[in-house]
């Protein structure tokens, strides 16, 4: 099996943190099937590893990650297959927002769709320059639904507003504004090695407990709405606006909306 995923144990690394890293840069580290059961394993294998207190989500090539992988979704019922995708990608959020260790996403480029779900899921978000983010659901007849789980708790509410409705692209600078990100820097490795430095001087128990008070109020967001967006989205995913909007995408046309 390819490695789409690589994991590097503390051991290995520089700073002794564990290094999860997004390795499909040929299709823009795409949300595919085997990429997320190879990050649930490596978030699995940085929680049994004691030598382990902070985890780094990085990636290869110039996107973090482009969303999900639409090649998947050939073949079978278009509405089990969406909310399947779509229950999935709720499984990997919570998986790391629920991980004991608290995790780093060490940003350098684009992300978008359920890219932007995962930075939203981490503890702390740092991003360089080469990064560029935005919610463009809303142009091609759907909505950036899953990941509003991880998101709408860390964005202002006009911010939220704004780039859900409008779709536009934004920077580290707004994105730390906006509190997408925590921090925006020039030098990502050595802004996030200092991070890592600090966190490696708490106990596994004290960041445990201490990260557990910072997420109980997303996790019950994902009890209460995780099932209910799954099918929502899965419903908007095949409708005839969204086929439209995705057909002009790839035709690189503008869509015809009905009404």
């Amino acid at each position: 099996m390819d490695t789409l995923v690589s994991y590097t144990g503390p051991e290995d690394t520089a700073d002794g943190s564990a290094r999860l890293t997004l390795d499909s840069p040929h299709n823009r580290n795409a949300l595919s099937s085997r990429l997320v059961a190879q990050l649930h394993a490596g978030l699995r294998d940085a929680a049994a590893d004691p030598n382990v207190r902070v985890v780094v989500l990085g990636h290869t090539g110039k996107t973090f990650c482009a969303g999900a992988d639409l090649s998947e979704a050939a073949g079978g019922d278009p509405g089990e297959l969406a909310a399947d995708r779509a229950r999935e990608m709720a499984a990997l959020l919570r998986a790391i927002v629920e991980s004991p260790r608290p995790v780093i996403a060490a940003v350098n480029g684009h992300v978008r769709a359920g890219g932007m779900g995962l930075v939203g899921a981490c503890d702390i978000a740092v991003a360089g320059p080469a990064s560029t983010f935005a919610l463009t659901e809303a142009r091609i007849g759907v909505a950036p639904s899953i990941i509003s789980l991880t998101l709408l708790p860390k964005l202002s509410a006009r911010a939220a507003a704004r780039y859900y409705l409008t779709g536009e692209k934004f920077g580290a600078t707004e994105a730390a504004k906006i509190g997408l990100i925590t921090l925006a820097a020039e030098d990502v490795e050595a802004t996030v090695a200092g991070l890592v430095a600090d966190l490696r001087l708490g106990s596994p128990q004290g960041l445990a407990a201490s990260k557990a008070l910072t997420t109980a109020a997303v996790l019950a967001g994902f009890d209460r709405d995780a099932e209910r967006l799954s099918v929502a989205s899965a419903r908007m995913f095949v409708s005839a606006e969204a086929r439209e909007g995705m057909l002009a995408f790839l035709q690189k046309r503008p869509p015809s909306w009905a009404g």
